[in-house]
């Protein structure tokens, strides 16, 4: 009777325990994209983070490479020409006024000891072609149309310190498509702060990649958080399909 008493009771605790780990599951809200209120937004294309002669190469290589995010980031820059999205770039530039800050987070601190981003001044480009600074050479056919959304630089991670918001207002967008660098770093706080203004936010999470040091991965961290944060988060081939799919329905 005690083993029948202890076997129920063990294959109770498991029901329990399996039924905790099935209502642990995250749900996926998705998003449905409608071109009108959609835009692609792509933080930091930059060479310092993509180009193997960029200052942070060293720590973002492998999982740049990992992922194809070159390759993927210009396939959304495809899809927008393609499919008649608005592309947004959100670029990160210093200046030798930034440089003076009397204090800085940690990474803060190290991109501005390796020179990270830096250009002469707000209004002086002279250095600026092929600088770490400048956009990778292959996504300049796309920036550089004429119709790209270029905003002002932030400064730290997030958009609270530039355009980005009040440019994707004034156009009635409020649906994102988001990639770029750094994925636990400027794309994360990127997409946090959207969603906190109210805009729904896809993260594209093989369009980004991350520092592999020391203190841990930083792209496996920020892929945790996209699943826990983000609206929905696809691949690049996912939203290849999705939107072929949003052609054939309109």
């Amino acid at each position: 009777m005690k083993i029948r008493k202890t076997l129920a009771a063990s294959l109770t605790a498991t029901i329990v325990a399996l039924s905790l780990v099935a209502a642990a599951q995250l749900p996926d809200p998705g998003m449905t994209i409608d071109k009108e209120r959609t835009a692609i937004v792509i933080t930091d294309p930059q060479n310092d983070f993509l180009s193997p002669d960029g200052v942070a190469w060293g720590v973002v290589g492998k999982s740049v490479e990992a992922n194809h995010t070159v390759e993927n980031l210009e396939t959304l820059f495809k899809l927008g020409k393609e499919n008649g999205i608005p592309v947004f770039v959100s670029p990160h530039y210093y200046f030798p006024t930034d440089h003076v800050w009397k204090f800085e987070g940690a990474l803060e601190a190290l991109m501005h000891k390796i020179g990270m981003f830096d250009r002469k001044g707000a209004l002086d480009v002279e250095g600026f072609e092929g600088s770490g600074a400048d956009w990778l050479e292959r996504y300049k056919p796309y920036i550089e149309d004429g119709k790209t959304i270029v905003t002002s630089p932030h400064k730290v991670y997030g958009p609270e310190t530039n355009d980005l918001v009040l440019q994707l207002r004034k156009r009635g967008i409020d649906k994102i498509i988001l990639g770029g660098m750094s994925a636990n770093l400027c794309t994360e706080s990127h997409m946090r702060e959207l969603l906190e203004q109210g805009f729904e936010v896809a993260v594209i999470k093989d369009a980004t990649a991350a520092a592999q040091v020391a203190e841990g991965d930083g792209y496996e961290a920020a892929v945790v958080n996209f699943r826990f944060i983000a609206n929905t988060v696809w691949t690049t081939a996912e939203l290849v399909e999705r939107l072929a799919t949003t052609d054939a329905t309109q």
